[in-house]
């Protein structure tokens, strides 16, 4: 074994899956088994009695859960990384690895090459993804709701840019330059959001608008 092979513990619990995993990361160079674990029990014993570089762990196994196993490992031990290796690919077992600490999420049927690679990838500290998870955490986030705009659905779009430079301490005449309008619109808007929001004045729409989120600049702009 090189000194500077990356040492690796496999936890899975299949037997022949662990020695055709560990065959395939030793040919390639570079990388140790150190030790095998069957269970996410066995594996935290493991990770803390002989602190891995990297843990390859699968999520379902009798015996021991892999979200507990790496979320306790990543917490005792944070300079492990964790990869998880496994077949479920739905949503929460993705998340829940992440929320976990896992630095990285395949799919067994990933490639020896791309399984290697994560295992450097993970040793030097970096996130890595197979690329269909890759695309379900991005699409996870790009079809978030802006919260901001969940807050006041009865505005319209250009109220709600109003409000957010009302939020801001924008004054009509700066509001006005800013959106182009002239500043008698602006007060038509002005006054439609007070009705909608059912404020009396700007200093309370200021208020509600900041508490949803609007005008974050202007909130924790130094006094």
């Amino acid at each position: 074994m090189s000194a500077d092979a990356i040492r690796v513990l496999i936890t899975d619990d299949h037997p022949v899956f662990r020695q055709g995993l560990k065959g395939l990361l030793q040919a390639l160079g570079g990388i140790d088994v150190a030790a095998e674990a069957e269970s996410g029990p066995e594996a935290v014993r493991l990770a803390a009695e002989l602190q891995p570089d990297v843990v390859v762990m699968d999520l379902h196994m009798p015996g021991g859960n892999g979200i507990e196993a790496t979320r306790t490992i990543t917490r005792t031990s944070p300079r492990i990384g964790v990869l998880v290796l496994t077949m479920f690919r739905d949503d929460d077992s993705v998340f829940a690895a992440m929320r976990a600490g896992a630095r990285g999420y395949l799919l067994k049927e990933s490639g020896a090459e791309e399984i290697a690679r994560a295992v450097r990838a993970v040793a030097a500290g970096e996130a890595i993804y197979g690329p269909e998870i890759a695309r379900r955490v991005l699409t996870y986030f790009t079809d978030m709701p802006d919260p901001r705009q969940a807050a006041f659905p009865q505005l319209t779009e250009r109220e709600r840019e109003v409000l957010e430079l009302i939020a801001q301490g924008r004054s009509n005449s700066e509001i006005a330059a800013t959106l182009f309008l002239s500043q008698k619109t602006v007060r038509n808007h002005v006054s439609n959001i007070f009705m909608k929001l059912h404020v009396a004045d700007r200093a309370q729409a200021i208020v509600l608008a900041r508490e949803a989120g609007l005008g974050e600049s202007a909130k924790n702009a130094p006094a």
